[in-house]
């Protein structure tokens, strides 16, 4: 049995849910353990298992707990997932509130919650008016581990439906690391001067690997 004072329930009612531990607030959302373990034992195992990272906690799927995590069933499996959705669906909202792009930062808080925990491919094109206020966030496409297929056919064809001015691209790598690869200053110079030749400005291409990111335009490539 806990002494009260470590019982996460009633760590977080007297002294604030900031005091909390990732491994008791973990614990809340398990509720119980096994006969040999707390729920803050299985707590603690499970982000052992990755590496007391939350943004890879945030990957693994209801199978995936289940099958790491002795004493994780459907249903306290279930919970966490939906509880780390709630989380990027918090930070998701928050970058929504940023409708005007003035530094690469921007567009990494926008993006950054819609990709940083996928184990896939995605890249996106930020729509953007004369002021560079985001008309819309377009899903060009979805790929592999390694690569995206991308069609600059497509991705003016939208600019001109959406009426953008400007536009930034925007995908990331899985492996975490945001360095781009030579395709990928490839396609860029490939579709910036394309965009010339209809005048819709391609102002930068961020590349977000984990929490970091890389920026054409603050590197000088665009």
């Amino acid at each position: 049995m806990w002494a009260e004072a470590d019982r996460p329930r009633e760590k977080l009612l007297k002294q604030g849910r900031h005091t909390l531990t990732d491994s008791e607030l973990l614990a809340i959302l398990i509720r119980t353990g096994t006969k040999d373990l707390t729920a803050i034992d299985v707590a603690k195992k499970i982000l052992q298992e990755c590496k007391n990272d939350l943004l890879e906690l945030s990957k693994l799927s209801v199978n995936d707990l289940i099958n790491k995590s002795k004493g994780m069933g459907e249903v306290k499996a279930i919970t966490i997932v939906a509880a780390l959705e709630l989380g990027r669906r918090r930070r998701e909202s928050e970058g929504r509130k940023k409708e005007q792009i003035t530094t690469s930062k921007d567009v990494f808080e926008i993006m950054n919650s819609k990709m940083s925990d996928l184990i896939h491919e995605e890249f996106f094109v930020l729509m953007l008016n004369r002021a560079n206020e985001v008309l819309h966030l377009y899903p060009l496409s979805s790929g592999g581990m390694a690569a995206t297929v991308v069609d600059p056919k497509m991705i003016f064809k939208a600019a001109l439906e959406y009426r953008a001015c400007n536009i930034i691209l925007c995908h990331n790598h899985p492996s975490g690391n945001p360095k781009p690869s030579q395709e990928d200053i490839k396609i860029t110079k490939k579709i910036s001067e394309a965009g010339k030749m209809i005048e819709i400005n391609v102002l930068d291409h961020i590349v977000i690997g984990g929490n970091n990111y890389f920026s054409f335009a603050d590197e000088g490539l665009m």
